[in-house]
């Protein structure tokens, strides 16, 4: 015949509670302002209105300064 086993001994009956503290997921800080993001969007814009100057200029003949009538 075959004898009840024992129960196991490798889980408690109850949970225990950790004592270590929850892991916190870092979350990112609104940005506002001065951030990397801006200041990479804003060289980009400038670098194309610089260029789309100096290709109006080209094929104008005329300088910003004379469209703006300081010449």
């Amino acid at each position: 015949m075959t004898s009840p086993q024992p129960a196991s001994t490798d889980t408690p009956a109850t949970p225990t509670r950790s004592t270590d503290a929850p892991e916190v997921v870092p979350q990112p800080e609104p940005a506002f302002g001065w951030t990397r993001y801006a200041e990479i969007i804003n060289g980009r814009f400038a670098m194309i209105g610089f260029v789309a100057l100096l290709i109006l200029e080209f094929f104008t003949r005329q300088d910003f300064f004379t469209w703006i009538g300081l010449r």
